[in-house]
This record gives structure tokens, C-alpha cells and sequence, in this order.
């Protein structure tokens, strides 16, 4: 999954990470990669927790939206991908039936937006159950 982050500097050297999608979630690092490495370890103990408790992931918002608070005027932002889908259980494969169009439509969706398929699909069945 993909998470956005922004990352505060006071020294131009360290960084501090928060992670908007997770509130409670956050990291630093002495250097920027090091913060994004960091973040990334952080965001995989953060959604396993979530995931032994029961709880959901809260739901991905756009950059865009998490700009407009004050608390990340002047971060930088970036996306960092965690593999955090081993948390949900092994993966099943079903068979589904959907006219060929729509399906069409679907696999271009999902490849010009850097998804598969089942990826595509597992998020949309998420959202609809919210």
C-alpha cells in the first residue's frame, strides 16, 4: 500500500516524519532517506497493531486535502510503499464474471493508476463497505 508522508526539517539534516493517513503514526531520521526508511518501519508496526486490533486502516487522502492543515505548512512531501497486505491474510483466488468492457475498463484503470486487477478491486470492495 502506499502511504503519504511529510517530512520537517529544522536543521536542513534531520527530519521528523508524520504520517497523515495514520494519526499517531510518525518517525525521524538523521538524514531524508534515513527518515523515509524509518517512516516505512514505522508505518508496518503501526498497521499491524491496527490490524491485531481489529481495527481498519483509515482510509488514503489525497495529498492535496492533508496541505491544507497547518501542522504540515512547509513539509515536504513524498509516497512510500509498505507491504503491509501480509497483515490481511492469505490471499484467495475467486472466480468472478463481469462483462468484458467493464473489465477492460477496469485493467485500464488500475494500470495507469500503478495497481493490479486484484489490487483494483480488493480497494474498491474496501470502500464500498465503509
Amino acid at each position: 500500500m502506499r502511504f503519504s508522508v511529510v517530512l520537517h526539517t529544522d536543521d536542513g539534516v534531520r527530519y521528523g516524519v508524520t504520517v497523515p493517513d495514520l494519526p499517531g503514526c510518525f518517525s525521524a531520521g538523521d538524514t531524508f532517506d534515513a527518515a523515509l526508511e524509518s517512516v516505512s518501519e514505522a508505518i508496518d508496526l503501526h498497521v499491524e497493531t491496527l490490524i491485531a486490533d481489529g481495527c481498519d486502516i483509515p482510509e488514503r487522502q489525497p495529498i492535496a486535502t492533508h496541505q491544507t492543515n497547518p501542522d504540515y505548512t512547509g513539509g515536504v512531501w513524498a509516497v512510500v510503499e509498505v507491504p503491509v497486505e501480509k497483515y490481511f491474510g492469505p490471499a484467495e483466488k475467486v472466480n468472478i464474471t463481469l462483462p468484458r468492457l467493464l473489465l477492460a475498463k477496469i485493467d485500464e484503470y488500475a494500470r495507469s493508476h500503478g495497481e493490479t486487477r486484484s489490487g483494483f478491486l480488493a480497494q474498491a470492495a474496501r470502500m464500498a463497505m465503509r
